[in-house]
């Protein structure tokens, strides 16, 4: 069952956002970022299993109220980057997006970050599966 968060009720009937349309908003703003290389699926034998753009709502987890969201986001980042400074950007720019797109206020967004991908990882992944 979808869950749904109950946003606003109008004179023409209630206005309602899928807790999932949060995630995808938060997904997509933290993917924009520049040194995010992407969404970490969790730790699957150590490893983190580094997820594109097609599934925007994997690594990311909210807590959606009436009027507030909070946000995990589990992100893998590119080599040579200062993490600190990519992890604030990434909050800056999930709680603007959440709060502009759906007027709920953003009380936290928890940036878990799963690892590092390097110059040499990321050429053999685009070539990965092709045929030759």
């Amino acid at each position: 069952m979808e869950e749904v968060l109950e946003q606003e009720k109008t004179s023409l009937g209630t206005i309602k956002i899928a807790n999932q349309v949060v995630a995808i908003i938060a997904g997509l703003a933290a993917s924009e970022v520049e040194g995010v290389a992407g969404m970490s699926g969790g730790l699957a034998g150590g490893i983190a299993e580094l997820l594109g753009r097609k599934d925007l709502t994997k690594g990311v987890k909210v807590e959606v109220g009436e009027k507030e969201a909070a946000v995990d986001l589990y992100i893998v980042v590119n080599f040579g980057v200062r993490i600190p400074d990519v992890a604030i950007q990434v909050q800056e720019n999930v709680k603007r997006a959440i709060e502009t797109m759906t007027g709920l206020k953003v009380v936290e967004v928890n940036v878990h970050v799963q690892g590092v991908v390097f110059p040499q990882e990321a050429k053999e992944e685009e070539t990965a599966g092709r045929v030759r």
